[in-house]
């Protein structure tokens, strides 16, 4: 299934029947309308014009279109902020009021806010929630994007002294938790209580890993209270919401999903890598510039389908240059089918195109569309044209699941702790996990993403890159699974109010893997030293840590001293390093390999991905490649030998 975004308060409405009409003859099925449209639904406080806004829908509806209706929360119009000008949010880096004149400007703290987003949400879903035309709600819009989940007001911080009173109860509970003894910073009252933000230097670990918690806790409220709203007026519909990639929501995003009937992504692979790989050296990040990196996007789906505990959608799909990155070069010619195809394979069920026609105006107008701003069609408009006819040649299936045995533990608060407590200049949360990520996908495995409370059953692998904090209900489910464990450094070292392990590092893993971190240390990226892994010699970076280890213990990889760099007992190994890509692909296939998974070492920048009884197979590069793996099954889509950039689909002889 294909869609778009579409704006019609951009446009003159004797456009609008035209452009449904196309969208049609496009092959799309879904409209997605009005998340910024409250300053034309609300002129000013209770005065409403509908009317232009019922004849948009029925517009579309009238050309055979089925419209995904949005709450407009993510752009509070000015007569609002002039009204309650505490909505306002309160930069953290700065302490400065962030001002009105673009997006997002509000306080996930502020009870106005709350209260007139609530109220809107209803007023939309009352008047449209059983209309005919409309399949399904999106709230918001890109909820918590441009660092918004936190701010530093005062409303924050009175919101922020209740949240501490119902944690911790007492105040004497709280200055043992955080270890408030440390430089004087015991408290007699919730009241004293600062955010930990504007100070000298850094601000306690505990106080920060609270206030994170807090504003995640912030946005949950508020998003679910929406989906209370649009659910008791809108039976029957659908409601999800468009997110942004994981790491950047700075919220618990299987919290933030838990209601949803399926999550949604917005793909953008070029800006999104330009940002991600920013400090990679030319030769290695120009292959990718008009592609995206081909493990990028694919990181993003599947986080996406974990989330959504089910197949997720793609909300908004880059068509051209966008407008936001450091940079944003075009994408190379084939590329917006091979996303799209990419994005099914790894299980979405839509992909909707972002947006209709280029803006002449305003900050997107350099953001391209699949009709440029003249009307005329943009490189896209083939390639959607595409997508469609292959779609039905495929006879592809929403009904169809990507299965995987392979699972990463992933979570908000690993990302919390290491950002709070770096070590090193170097250290990153994401580029670790997606490296790990990375590897795997290499192998041509394919990879669920789900959180410490998760069923562990169906995957033989799994992998915890980064997992500071663990409980006893953990441990347990860990003794209690089929699968071969990974943790990589950090794991189990942080007690849950983020104080070391009083057993040493890594705490209660030790119940699995009977060894101790005696000392860490974290060295320049440059300064990279010597891993021998069965005759092999590849690279220690950055963060090493020291073990001490039993008898009993399986030494897989020593540092450039002898000393055990990867351990493993029973189903359990531990990484105690952090490692080149060359490593992991090593030691990952050897687990896989004793664990009777299959893989396969594709050519570089090739990957392959299954979903249902239909392998999907992907061209990033930019010259021929032949798919190694032979008699699988019948190609219904390409050939073995790929042309630059191009997607095959083989239908599986064992399905």
């Amino acid at each position: 299934m294909l869609g778009v975004c579409y704006y019609p308060e951009h446009w003159p409405e004797e456009m609008w029947a035209q452009d449904a009409k196309e969208m049609r003859e496009l092959g799309l099925r879904y409209v997605r309308i009005g998340e910024f449209a409250w300053s034309r639904i609300e002129l000013t406080d209770g005065v409403f014009t509908f009317d232009w806004l019922d004849r948009a829908i029925e517009t579309l509806a009238s050309a055979g279109l089925e419209v995904i209706m949005c709450t407009p929360t993510a752009t509070p119009p000015k007569w609002l902020i002039d009204k309650y000008p505490d909505i306002l949010p309160v930069d953290i880096n700065t302490g400065t009021t962030r001002g009105f004149g673009s997006r997002r400007h509000y306080d996930f703290s502020s009870k106005n806010y709350f209260s007139e987003a609530m109220r809107i949400s209803e007023v939309l879903a009352k008047r449209y929630g059983e209309h005919p035309a409309i399949c399904g709600w999106q709230t918001d819009n890109e909820i918590a994007c441009h660092d918004t989940t936190h701010s530093g007001s005062e409303t924050a911080k009175i919101a922020f002294h209740d949240w501490c009173l119902s944690r911790y109860k007492t105040i004497e509970q709280l200055n043992a938790d955080w270890g408030t003894v440390f430089w004087s910073m015991e408290y007699q009252n919730f009241d004293q209580i600062e955010l930990p933000i504007l100070a000298v230097t850094e601000t306690h670990p505990a106080h920060q890993l609270a206030y994170r918690r807090f504003s995640s806790d912030q946005v949950i409220k508020f998003h679910n209270k929406m989906i209370e709203i649009i659910r008791q007026y809108a039976p029957n519909r659908f409601v999800t919401h468009n997110f942004i990639p994981m790491v950047d929501t700075q919220t618990d995003n299987y919290a933030l999903a838990e209601n949803l009937d399926f999550v949604s992504y917005d793909n953008y692979p070029l800006g999104r890598s330009d940002m991600f790989f920013k400090d990679k050296p030319a030769a290695e990040f120009k292959p990718y510039m008009r592609t995206g990196h081909p493990d990028f996007a694919s990181y993003d789906f599947d986080q996406s389908r974990g989330i959504s505990k089910k197949n997720f959608w793609i909300m908004e799909q880059q068509p051209g240059p966008v407008n936001w990155a450091h940079h944003n070069p075009r994408p190379e010619k084939g590329m917006v089918r091979l996303w799209s195809w990419q994005a099914f394979a790894h299980g979405a069920d839509c992909v909707c195109y972002f947006r209709w026609r280029q803006a002449p105006f305003a900050q997107e107008q350099m953001h391209a569309g699949v009709k440029r701003n003249d009307n005329s069609k943009s490189a896209a408009w083939t390639e959607i044209e595409q997508m469609h006819d292959e779609l039905k040649l495929v006879e592809f299936s929403i009904e169809s699941p990507v299965q995987a045995r392979v699972a990463i533990i992933s979570g908000t608060t690993n990302q919390w702790v290491s950002e709070i407590e770096r070590q090193a200049d170097s250290y990153n949360h994401q580029q670790i996990e997606f490296s790990y990520y990375s590897a795997l996908r290499q192998l041509g495995l394919v990879v669920d993403f789900i959180s410490i409370n998760s069923d562990f059953s169906p995957y033989d692998l799994i992998l915890a890159p980064c997992l500071p904090i663990v409980d006893d209900v953990f441990i347990n489910k860990c003794k209690n699974a089929k699968a071969h464990f990974v943790f990589g450094p950090r794991s189990g070292g942080k007690t849950d109010e983020l104080s070391l392990a009083p057993n040493l590092p890594p705490g209660k893993l030790q119940a699995l893997l009977p060894i101790k971190v005696i000392s860490t240390e974290t060295i320049r990226p440059d300064c990279s030293e010597k891993l021998g892994y069965k005759d092999k010699t590849f690279e220690s970076r950055c963060w090493r840590e020291e073990l001490e280890i039993t008898k009993d213990i399986i030494v897989d990889a020593k540092y450039h001293d002898q000393s055990p760099a990867v351990v493993r007992h029973g189903n359990t190994s531990y990484i105690a390093t952090l490692t080149c890509d060359d490593f992991l692909i090593e030691q990952f296939e050897h687990l896989a390999t004793e664990l009777d998974i299959t893989t396969v070492r594709l050519p570089k920048d090739m990957r392959i991905v299954y979903r249902g009884d239909l392998a999907y197979i992907f061209n990033y590069a930019g010259v021929p490649q032949t798919f190694p793996s032979e008699n699988i099954g019948r190609y219904l889509l390409g050939q073995a030998v790929m042309d630059p950039y191009d997607v095959a689909i083989i239908k599986l002889n064992n399905k």
